[in-house]
């Protein structure tokens, strides 16, 4: 049933459900920008202890320490927790408002963020994030402010890492959904054919649509010892389509139990493990993957009580029924990312 539970809730992600804002975005007050001097502005950090650091007992016994882990960061952006509860009318979500970090932290930070932490420092920072209905409304220009405002935050954020904490260490982008909305566009414009190319070991930028054009000189990885490249997909049941899919096959895909972007089904015998609502519990086999036509297809999970959740859109768990692959390549991508700059783990 915990299982379930897990859909249902960070499935409320992709379902616009919650309180709208009232208003437009001109009529509504504007949250007090992050300050990220300041640890409180990081929902995760090095130098703070957080959820990112968590790791379920059984794995963390299990696991050989990874030699260049502190060598590496990752900056992981956050996708939307920010569904206006308490009825506040504004467009983009506080920083200072302790439910909605809680919620963040308790979700995000600890069942993506944590995926990372085996290769290397996490970063992530808390932002004025864009209210879930952006996604969904007719009032298009309040929502494209809306994500303007966000990605301010993102990009000051990422600036301020690199002027006070990368030191020209490598770095992992790491993102899901709304995260991946900005990361795309931070990519795009701080890193894509920049200098700082070099030392982007890989970008997992998961759950929105990336074209594989959007970047001029970052290409889509093609197998799992790539480098200075990105990977990406969405999941969804197989043999279903969104409301929203149009045949499309200029988005990129990348099976999560190959690292490639072959369409041959892949069983889920090759899934290392998957972590649902209990974090301490690694389910093996959970779930197989293939490449179509935009999307990444998998049978329905098979955990005990499935057959209660009847959403065929399994976007909440594009991170964590892979948890085990997405985890291992890091370091396999690492590794080959230290060998090509000749850098000693």
């Amino acid at each position: 049933m915990k299982r379930v539970l897990f859909f249902i809730l960070l499935g409320m992600i992709v379902q616009s459900c919650a309180t709208k804002p009232k208003y437009g975005f001109s009529e509504t007050i504007t949250p007090t920008a992050p300050d990220y001097s300041q640890l409180s502005a990081w929902a995760a950090h090095p130098q703070k202890e957080d959820p990112s650091d968590s790791i379920p007992a059984i794995l963390a016994k299990a696991e050989k320490n990874f030699a260049a882990k502190d060598q590496i960061d990752v900056f992981f952006l956050h996708p939307t927790t920010y569904t206006l509860e308490k009825g506040n009318t504004q467009w983009n979500g506080p920083i200072d408002d302790a439910a909605l970090n809680e919620k963040t932290d308790a979700g995000s930070i600890l069942y993506q963020a944590s995926i990372f932490n085996a290769v290397g420092q996490v970063y992530a920072p808390r932002y004025r994030q864009a209210h879930l209905e952006s996604y969904f409304t007719d009032a298009k220009k309040d929502a494209l402010e809306a994500f303007k405002l966000a990605y301010r935050d993102v990009k000051a954020a990422f600036e301020y890492y690199l002027d006070h904490h990368n030191n020209g260490r490598p770095f992992i982008i790491a993102s899901h959904s709304q995260g991946t909305t900005h990361a795309k566009q931070l990519i795009k414009e701080k890193i894509d054919g920049k200098a700082l190319q070099k030392q982007m070991i890989a970008a997992y930028i998961v759950g929105i649509p990336v074209e594989k054009a959007y970047f001029s000189q970052i290409q889509e990885c093609q197998d799992s010892t790539d480098v200075q490249c990105f990977m990406s997909w969405r999941s969804y049941k197989q043999g279903k389509y969104p409301k929203w899919h149009q045949t499309n096959n200029n988005i990129v895909v990348t099976n999560p139990l190959t690292w490639t972007n072959d369409t041959a089904y892949v069983s889920e015998s090759q899934n290392l493990g998957g972590i649902l609502l209990d974090f301490e519990e690694i389910l093996p086999n959970l779930a197989g993957a293939q490449v179509h036509n935009g999307l990444l297809w998998l049978e329905k999970p098979k955990f005990k009580w499935s057959f209660l959740y009847w959403n065929p859109n399994y976007h909440a768990g594009d991170f964590n029924l892979y948890y085990l692959n997405v985890r291992q390549n890091t370091i396999t991508r690492a590794n080959a990312f230290l060998k090509k700059a000749d850098i000693a783990p």
